[in-house]
């Protein structure tokens, strides 16, 4: 004779194991995709395990330009969530936002898209992205500091 019990893990778990012998049930967290991770600096910080007090007492005298690229290699870093780019791979894609700056209408400074660059890229190796998807969506996300960064 065989029983069988429906159980339904709680949202954002799913079962690893079960244990035969005591009938325990291993769960594991599902992992979620970093874009939901990430929506403010804070949220970077936190996936990095920097302490976020410490990091403000660091860069509390650094210009705006020179504070926008500390949080922009951090921004960087957590995103690619360890992929690190290979310079002398011609075909491995490199990403990262592309900002226009003014318009007829006078727009001002904006995100605009993704660029795609390969080994012989004139961008900073420390500020692209492995996706077209993270660097559009970096740039939207966090544009001020992009601006603060590219402008004066």
């Amino acid at each position: 004779m065989s029983k069988t019990m429906q159980i339904n893990p709680p949202q954002g778990f799913k079962f690893e194991s079960v244990d035969q012998s005591s009938g325990a049930i291993n769960l594991v967290e599902i992992p979620k995709d970093i874009k939901e991770r990430i929506k403010t600096f804070v949220d970077v910080l936190l996936v990095l395990n920097i302490d976020g007090k410490e990091f403000l007492e660091q860069t509390k005298n650094l210009p705006a330009d020179e504070l926008a690229y500390k949080q922009l290699k951090l921004i960087v870093q957590a995103f690619n969530e360890g992929w690190t780019p290979d310079w002398t791979n011609s075909s491995q894609g490199k990403y990262y936002p592309w900002f226009k700056m003014g318009s007829p209408s006078g727009g001002g400074f904006s995100s605009y898209d993704y660029v795609r660059w390969l080994a012989d890229s004139a961008v900073g190796s420390r500020l692209c992205f492995k996706s077209a998807d993270l660097a559009k969506h970096s740039g939207q996300l966090f544009e001020s500091i992009y601006k603060d960064f590219l402008t004066v």
